[in-house]
């Protein structure tokens, strides 16, 4: 598939199950790589993103065994090892970052690439903390872009690391470097991001100190290796908030989606649709929740970055914004420029192709919305190898008049039967 056509669906009934949270997946292949035995994980993402991860472990020394649902994962007794080959990242930035943080405590060389979107991100925000941890860590450019080269070692020491920006990627990379420093190492966001690589550090055995202060956190991790642990991973919450607009945008729309992680930082998105006058419910049982969306008439609405740490519910929300009356700010969105793509333009060229009037003040970006998705205007778009920027489009298509995606291959990289579900929902 390079380019999809989406038509509008008249009437939308049914219920989704998102493909398996992407942030725990690739998480879980780490940790139980690291680990001393056997892990087992259920419900791992099946894109290419976590595919990579999948196949880097096993270049390290790490077993993967693939059984159905079912992946076994064997940590080598004498930890990981460098590999002779290049560490093949693909477009996942999450693989490129977290493994950084890795490989910076397995001893020798180690070079790590990407697809040509990949290779245009920065990667200076890890390598920053990782090379006062002691890492030999090298990138093209001022902004260490891919290929990068990392010498990995046991002598790294911790340190204490205030995250310029809210990324759990940047943390995540430091909290794996730090099970492999000679002391212990904390890190301090001003934001809180998703929490998932310390409770998880945590549920395997790793000392991991947790205190939120005021809107942001502070974590301490002691030095040590994980244990081998069963792992179970909910439904991708970025992914469900696809169809959550969807739902409540068009026109005709009962949508329920089942078991999603509920974890606060990971669905500020819903606290957003529901200011914008949203009909939704959430029904929560232990770490996961259910989601039942109806249609809505949506009302503009003022969204800050801190609500959705990643950002990468934006581009969908600016879809939302798009379908409401009144005009709508996103406060402070500039990481939506390194992203897969420049999503930040992105986001503005999909709402004028809709019929929006859209612009930015700084990293403001601002939406006139046209009051219902029928009017949206009939589109094409190339989604630029953008995964998200396939999903956002078909939504916005799905609902109005439908549209033309070019590049959409590309939706593989995280949820490879996206338009199949998106198709039986009608």
């Amino acid at each position: 598939m390079s380019t999809a056509k989406v038509e509008h669906f008249e009437r939308l009934r049914g219920t989704v199950r998102v493909p398996g949270d992407k942030s725990t997946s690739h998480r879980a292949l780490m940790v139980s790589a690291l680990a001393d035995g056997e892990s087992t994980i259920r419900g791992l993402s099946p894109g290419l993103d976590v595919d990579a991860t999948g196949r880097i472990i096993e270049q390290l020394g790490a077993s993967r065994i693939v059984d159905g649902d079912v992946v076994t994962v064997v940590g080598p007794p004498k930890g990981l090892h460098a590999s002779d080959t290049d560490l093949d990242c693909g477009n996942s930035g999450t693989t490129m970052r977290l493994i950084a943080g890795v490989v910076s405590t397995v001893p020798g060389a180690h070079r790590l690439v990407g697809d040509a979107s990949l290779s245009t991100r920065p990667m200076d925000r890890v390598g920053e903390p990782l090379m006062l941890m002691g890492a030999n860590f090298e990138g093209r450019g001022e902004r260490l872009h891919a290929p990068l080269h990392i010498v990995g070692s046991h002598d790294l020491r911790g340190i204490t690391y205030v995250v310029p920006m809210a990324s759990a990627q940047v943390k995540s990379a430091i909290l794996f470097a730090a099970l492999g420093a000679a002391t212990a190492t904390t890190v301090v966001e001003s934001v809180r991001t998703r929490p998932t690589t310390e409770e998880m550090f945590s549920r395997a055995g790793v000392a991991v100190v947790s205190i939120d202060d005021d809107q942001g956190r502070r974590i301490t991790v002691q030095p040590g290796r994980p244990l081998a642990r069963n792992w179970l991973v909910p439904g991708d919450p970025s992914q469900a908030a696809f169809f959550a607009v969807l739902g409540c945008i068009h026109p005709d729309a009962e949508l329920d989606i089942l078991k999603i992680d509920s974890a606060r930082e990971r669905i500020g998105f819903l606290d957003v649709l529901q200011r914008m006058g949203a009909t939704l419910s959430l029904q929560s049982r232990d770490t996961t929740a259910s989601l039942s969306v109806r249609s809505s008439e949506l009302l503009a609405t003022e969204v800050h970055a801190r609500e959705i740490p990643s950002v990468d519910e934006v581009p969908v929300l600016v879809v939302a914004a798009s379908a409401a009356r009144g005009v709508s700010r996103f406060h402070d969105v500039g990481e939506l420029r390194v992203k897969e793509s420049d999503r930040f333009e992105a986001s503005l060229a999909l709402a004028r192709k809709l019929g929006c009037r859209a612009w930015s003040e700084g990293d403001d970006l601002f939406v006139e919305g046209l009051g219902s998705a029928t009017r949206f205007a009939e589109f094409e778009i190339d989604a630029a190898l953008d995964h998200r920027m396939v999903m956002t489009s078909a939504i916005a298509g799905c609902a109005g008049s439908g549209c033309s995606i070019g590049n959409a291959q590309t939706v593989a990289s995280s949820y490879p039967d996206f338009f199949d579900d998106l198709e039986r929902l009608s």
